[in-house]
């Protein structure tokens, strides 16, 4: 490729600031991952503290996230106001959570119009500077404005050093023109952020397991959630495995419900969508959490695998091998980690369609009693099967109901045997190894299947049926009718 320049004719090709600042807002963050995204900068900032509030007024409602990390001064806060700030191919250090230099900005302008940070250092005055997208649309030029809202004077004066970034004008949040005695969109407002929080619970469990960093919420701190349960016993944990020098991965199998140390507990596992939608990989940068409950692309989510949740433990080094987005929201493997990382996760899931399978139950003697499953799990011929249990008690007993009362015997029977039937162990079975599967009827006795046909047959002609009619009715009638040539056979 030419690499040589110099020497040729070039032109200014400077972006329009209206448009460029309006695409921001399109890259696609939710309120969760944008409220994320600046606490990033104020763990980044060594913050101990992250206090998250919001100011209902409809649509002039007001949004603020304060640290007391080491905060920045009148220029720096420029530096940081600025899109691109950061080349993502520079190096970093290890406890760095941005890459791009646009996470403030472009998370902020996805929710507002108007985002101001004011900020101070040790032993200095708050500086601060605003981006209003209202005054860029008027003059098309990148360029900040010095305000901040009214009332926020003094909102840096109890901290040592720290900053608050304030966004107001949310219009993606909540509609411009909506009052603030509108009690429905109070309602989803609230309903916004309660979101936010379970997923800050979880982006930045393992900070606030630490206690490296509290996140104030209301007056009180949020409690981590940890997608992988390390409270609870019956948890599997897989040994972990190294991919290349900056790469790992750990497994855990999540006990069935049954394990569960309480309902509560089971409860509080299943996360913000519930345990099908968490299962998958689960990828971190550093403690921080980028991606939760997703295959990538290795596998589909299937019922079967609910409880398995993986984690991959990436360093920041490794952020544009495995594409990681802007909102930190999206992760791809690079094409050497695939089949490591599929293997691993083809394991994982097999433990967990196990514990899936069996419905968590523990088959042990009791009291000298041997449990007793109403179906049995055959193979023949690497082929597998269901079949009842005709030594069960239920069996027996209905047995000697029908030498009295064949009719009731017969509908107890089935019913027994259409509520127990073992779906979940099926739909597993078939899931994992469908061509393992017995054929129905595949090995029963011929001379059964040809005295039953002949029976109703027999019981069809003294009903007034011809024997074409007879012959035509049997093949229409499940599971005679994959028998055509025993029907034929018929007179």
């Amino acid at each position: 490729m030419y690499d040589n320049f110099s020497s040729l004719k070039t032109a200014s090709a400077i972006p329009g600031a209206a448009a460029m600042i309006e695409t921001f807002r399109a890259i696609g963050y939710s309120l969760e991952t944008a409220v994320a995204d600046i606490v990033d900068n104020s763990i980044s900032a060594s913050a101990q503290n992250v206090w998250i509030n919001r100011i209902w007024k409809g649509g002039d409602s007001i949004i603020t996230i304060r640290d007391d990390g080491h905060g920045m001064s009148g220029d720096e806060i420029i530096q940081a106001m600025r899109p691109g700030a950061q080349n993502p191919l520079e190096e970093r250090s290890a406890t760095d959570l941005g890459r791009f230099g646009l996470g403030l900005k472009t998370a902020s302008f996805s929710q507002c119009r108007t985002l101001t940070v004011m900020s101070k250092t040790q032993g200095q005055s708050p500086e601060f500077w605003t981006w209003s997208l209202d005054h860029v649309a008027q003059c098309d030029r990148w360029e900040l404005v010095h305000w901040l809202p009214e009332g926020f004077e003094h909102e840096l004066d109890d901290l040592a050093s720290g900053t608050i970034v304030i966004w107001t004008d949310p219009d993606r949040i909540i509609p411009a023109a909506t009052k603030a005695e509108n009690e429905n969109a109070k309602r989803k407002f609230s309903e916004a952020f309660d979101r936010v929080k379970k997923h800050l619970s979880m982006t930045f469990h393992r900070f606030l397991e630490a206690k490296s960093v509290a996140i104030h919420w209301g007056g009180h701190e949020i409690d981590p959630w940890n997608p992988f349960c390390p409270k609870e016993s019956k948890v599997q944990i897989m040994p972990s495995e190294q991919i290349g020098e900056q790469v790992t991965v750990k497994g855990y199998i999540l006990p069935h419900k049954n394990n569960f140390s309480s309902e509560t507990a089971y409860r509080q596992a299943e996360g913000i969508f519930g345990f099908s939608a968490h299962q998958g990989f689960y990828v971190y940068r550093g403690d921080r959490l980028l991606l939760a409950g997703d295959w990538l692309g290795l596998f589909r989510k299937e019922e079967a695998y609910k409880l398995v949740r993986i984690q991959i433990n990436l360093l920041n080094s490794v952020d544009s091998d495995w594409q990681i987005d802007i909102r930190k929201a999206k992760a791809a493997p690079p094409v050497g980690c695939r089949q490591q990382l599929e293997s691993y996760a083809r394991q994982a899931c097999n433990k967990g369609s196990e514990v899936y399978r069996h419905r968590g139950r523990i088959l042990r003697q009791r009291a000298g009693q041997e449990f007793q499953s109403l179906w049995l799990e055959k193979k023949k011929d690497n082929k597998w099967s269901f079949v009842v249990n005709r030594e069960h008690a239920l069996v027996r007993n209905i047995r000697e109901l029908a030498k009295e009362n064949p009719d009731q015997a017969i509908d107890m029977l089935l019913k027994f045997v259409e509520e127990s039937i073992p779906a979940k162990t099926i739909y597993v079975r078939e899931a994992n190894d469908d061509d393992s599967q017995k054929q129905p009827y595949s090995d029963m006795d011929p001379g059964l299947l040809r005295t039953m046909i002949k029976q109703i047959h027999e019981r069809q002609l003294d009903q007034g049926l011809t024997p074409e009619q007879s012959r035509l009715a049997l093949k229409q009638m499940e599971p005679f009718n994959e028998y055509e040539d025993l029907i034929d056979e018929l007179q």
